[in-house]
C-alpha cells in the first residue's frame, strides 16, 4: 500500500525506452546524462521492471546529479552485458589496454570471454553501421540504431577501412569459434581481437 503505480508504457521503439528512462528520474526529481540513459536502454531494452528497478537504485546509491555515465558503467560492471560494452567501447576508443584490463577482469569475476566477444561484434556492427551513414550509403533510420549509439560512435570513426573493418569481423569469426570449440585459447582471441579493433583492424 501507498507505492506509487508506473504507467507501463509501449517500449517497442528505443526512442520509447529513453523517454520512459529520463522520465523515471524525473520522478524522483532526478537527471541523468542522455548517453548514460542511452546505456541503460542498450544493455535492458524493453524490460520495464528492470529499467524501474535499476533506475530507482541508481537514484537511492548516488547523490550525483545528473546519474552520469561513468557511474552507470561502474555500478553494472558485474554485469557480463554490461562489462562487454564497457570494453568494447575502450577498444572502440583505441585504448587497447584498457580494454584488455577489464576483459581479463570480467573474465576472472566469472564473465564467459563469449559474451565479451559477443559484445565486441555488436560495437562493429554500429560502427560499420555509422561508416555506411556517414558515407551517406544509408539513412539513419535504416541503420536500425539506438541514435544515442550511433552518435556516439561516430565519435569512434578515425582511422577506419573497408579493409580494416572486414579484418576485425574476420578476428571475431575466429574468436567466437575458438570459444564454443572450447579451446583453451579463448582468452587469447579475446584479447586479439579487442587488439585489433583498437588498432583498426591493422
Amino acid at each position: 500500500a501507498g507505492a506509487s503505480k508506473i504507467t507501463v508504457p509501449d517500449l517497442k521503439k528505443d526512442d520509447a525506452r529513453l523517454n520512459f528512462v529520463l522520465s523515471l528520474f524525473e520522478r524522483q526529481n532526478r537527471k541523468v546524462e542522455p548517453a548514460a540513459a542511452a546505456r541503460i536502454v542498450e544493455v535492458l531494452g524493453g524490460k520495464t521492471d528492470q529499467l524501474a528497478s535499476l533506475c530507482s537504485q541508481l537514484c537511492f546509491d548516488f547523490e550525483d546529479n545528473p546519474i552520469t555515465l561513468k557511474i552507470v558503467d561502474q555500478y553494472l560492471i558485474s554485469d557480463p552485458q554490461v562489462t562487454g560494452f564497457f570494453v568494447a567501447d575502450k577498444a572502440a576508443q583505441g585504448n587497447a589496454g584498457q580494454a584488455i584490463l577489464a576483459s581479463r577482469r570480467a573474465v576472472l569475476q566469472g564473465v564467459d570471454p563469449i559474451a565479451l566477444i559477443g559484445a565486441l561484434a555488436v560495437k562493429m556492427r554500429i560502427i560499420a553501421k555509422a561508416i555506411a551513414v556517414k558515407n551517406g550509403e544509408i539513412s539513419n533510420a535504416q541503420a536500425k540504431v539506438n541514435p544515442w549509439a550511433l552518435k556516439m560512435a561516430m565519435r569512434d570513426l578515425g582511422g577506419w577501412s573497408e579493409n580494416g573493418i572486414r579484418k576485425c569481423f574476420m578476428c571475431l569469426a575466429w574468436a567466437d569459434e575458438q570459444c564454443k570449440g572450447g579451446t583453451s585459447d579463448a582468452d587469447y582471441a579475446l584479447e586479439k581481437c579487442i587488439s585489433m579493433i583498437a588498432l583498426r583492424g591493422r
